[in-house]
């Protein structure tokens, strides 16, 4: 694609061939503290460095109206929005697929090979369903080949989507937990027990996703993981663990602390939903502001006034942004709420008693994760609006998945797309007043990689051109 052609290659951590012109053995040349090559689990790691990016984005959070902007506002009124996907290609993806396609060189010594895979292919999988929930059909099959093939195919999302059903699958089976810890691990120290649940509720949370366009798939995919087992606590949480540190602090620390920028403050879209039934969670969001409450932001303003703005609004909460912060990606509360929909949508046993039992428990549990108790949550439950209604089921489960994911933005506005809950509109100054369905390709593609790029473009899905407007596989319209 790009001249320098390593679109869809890493080699910041491949190895490097050490040459001599004497007869010492070649050891003699290699520092022990220094190693000239990366190891599966240490390509494994690299990979996980990348995970707080998916959430931890300055364009992410504002697709879903979870945070709007006191100061520069292009990205709450989706100016410039071509990004490009060549960093998780180059970056996560090839490191893991480095791991999974020299597997006979892997370190026994460093835990089980079979485990080592599995992770792989699970953070495989995640990531690669961020890219294509994000862009739709991209390269996939025909990626990672480096400077062998510089412009890969696009492939079909629903394509894409099948093929990590079965990287899934094959992690799943693979698993060894007996005498399974694997090295190097950042978020689970090579608990593999967490890492199969992990894989399962991935692979869940996909199915869902194909509600609308290929149910009868969707509810043999999220049946079968879910009884592999899915996470059951919490401690299962997929977490990235930051630290109190310059190399490793949290992205919101950098921008408030470190930057002293105050940009970011909640939506008036989420305070709306929070403030009016006393979410305890809305605490933890965002900060009060000088009167002593909690208001959010108008989003997109077209003229931002931040000396005024800043004091009448809540900024992202203090404890979100702390340098060693947490940032949570797949979570026990949110597998509840998915299990909540599918048995209201039949795909598992119980009906509406049943979804009722995992709707609330995806309340206490989030309430939970987000505030360290769950001592507020009977309170909250007791809201006539919170109270689950087998008429309003639905809308209720998705509104609160919207408010827990919170600040993942791009699971927000995944699930904001596939089910329209909550309701979001747009002025009509903002990209014509439509919520955004997808993010355009990148420019580099099309300079690039025409030919696949316009092939891409003229199979969309449900029509349309390359930008914000027209829709990835499973937003049915």
């Amino acid at each position: 694609m790009k001249k320098h052609l390593l679109k869809y290659i890493l080699f910041a951590l491949t190895p490097i061939a050490v040459a001599s012109c004497t007869n010492f053995d070649d050891s003699y040349y290699e520092n022990p503290n220094k190693p000239s090559k990366a190891s599966g689990t240490q390509l494994i790691a690299n990979a996980q460095f990348f995970l707080p990016n998916l959430s931890s984005s300055a364009y992410g959070v504002h697709y879903p109206q979870y945070l709007s902007l006191t100061t520069y506002t292009d990205n709450t009124r989706f100016i410039a929005q071509n990004f490009d996907f060549e960093t998780w290609y180059v970056g996560p993806l090839m490191n893991l697929e480095d791991v999974l396609s020299k597997q006979e060189a892997l370190d026994a010594n460093e835990g089980p090979v079979a485990n080592q895979v599995a992770v792989a292919k699970i953070l495989k999988a995640f990531f690669m369903w961020n890219v294509t929930d994000r862009w739709g059909d991209v390269p996939y099959t025909e990626a990672f080949r480096g400077t062998a093939l510089p412009n890969p195919k696009y492939d079909k999302q629903e394509d894409i989507y099948k093929a990590l059903f079965t990287l899934l699958d094959e992690a799943n089976a693979a698993i060894v937990l007996t005498n399974g810890t694997i090295k190097n691990d950042i978020i689970y120290k090579g608990d593999m027990s967490k890492w199969k649940k992990l894989g399962n509720s991935i692979h869940m949370l996909m199915a869902l996703r194909l509600s609308k366009v290929n149910p009868t798939l969707g509810k043999a995919e999220f049946e079968k993981a879910m009884q592999a087992g899915d996470m059951t606590a919490n401690a299962d949480n997929l977490s990235y663990p930051h630290l109190a540190q310059a190399a490793h602090q949290n992205f919101w620390y950098n921008s408030f602390t470190v930057l002293k920028r105050n940009w970011y403050a909640l939506s008036e879209a989420l305070v709306n939903l929070m403030l009016p039934q006393e979410d305890p969670r809305l605490a933890i969001y965002g900060d009060k502001n000088a009167a002593g409450g909690y208001a959010g932001l108008a989003f997109g303003k077209a003229v931002p006034n931040p000396d005024v703005d800043i004091p009448k609004v809540s900024l992202l909460g203090a404890g979100i942004r702390n340098q060693d912060s947490p940032v949570p990606l797949v979570t026990y509360a949110q597998l509840q709420f998915a299990k909540a929909e599918a048995a209201k949508l039949g795909w598992i046993a119980g009906g509406d008693a049943q979804a009722k039992t995992y709707y609330e428990t995806g309340i206490k549990e989030s309430i939970k994760q987000w505030t360290g108790s769950d001592a507020s949550a009977a309170g909250y439950l007791a809201k006539p609006a919170i109270v689950y209604s087998p008429a309003k089921a639905l809308e209720q489960i998705a509104t609160q998945r919207y408010i827990h994911v919170f600040p993942y933005g791009y699971e927000g506005w995944a699930e904001w797309r596939r089910t329209g809950y909550p309701v979001l509109t747009l002025a009509s100054d903002i990209n014509g007043g439509k919520m955004p369905r997808r993010d355009g390709y990148p420019l580099s593609e099309a300079a690039n990689n025409k030919a696949n790029y316009e092939a891409a473009v003229s199979a969309l899905p449900y029509g349309g051109e390359d930008n914000l407007n027209s829709r990835v596989w499973w937003d049915k319209p």
